[in-house]
């Protein structure tokens, strides 16, 4: 008598059931939770403040960063007005999570709804923190001052 050569339906099951399971395993590593979109804004954002203070100094003009609950953009001061900066890097963008909640340390000038950073000329700057917040979710992007920018 010949064996036949196969598998079993009970094989058969616990290889599709095995490929579902690292299937979903994959399926959420892929999908960004709020919290891995908002650290990748605020790693995004951080990089953008370090190029907007070098255009600073380069140029020899005042440039804001300065953000409302749905985007960020980077202006310059020009003939006494604030205008976009236009620069392919330092272009007007939307936040991944929005609305986002801003919160500026130390706080704003006149109670502004959006959070703006002026750069100026020199290359020592006051310190900042600025928190972003979405939900349950925040992240915080520290300025000691002198160029350095951490995400925490």
């Amino acid at each position: 008598m010949r064996r036949q050569r196969g598998f079993t339906l009970l094989e058969m099951l616990v290889v599709v059931v095995i490929a579902g399971i690292m299937l979903g395993m994959v399926s959420l590593n892929a999908m960004p939770g709020e919290r891995q979109r908002l650290e990748t804004d605020a790693k995004r954002i951080a990089s953008l403040l370090q190029l907007a203070r070098d255009e600073a100094i380069l140029r020899n003009l005042p440039v804001a960063f300065e953000a409302d609950q749905f985007a960020y953009r980077f202006l310059i001061r020009q003939d006494q007005q604030w205008s976009p900066l236009k620069d392919e890097l330092l272009r007007e963008r939307q936040f991944e999570v929005s609305p986002m909640e801003l919160l500026m340390d130390p706080p704003a000038a006149n109670g502004a709804l959006a959070a703006r950073v002026v750069f100026g000329r020199e290359p020592v700057d006051k310190p900042f923190v600025l928190t972003l917040r979405s939900g349950d979710a925040s992240v915080s992007i520290q300025a000691d001052g002198v160029g350095h920018f951490n995400v925490e």
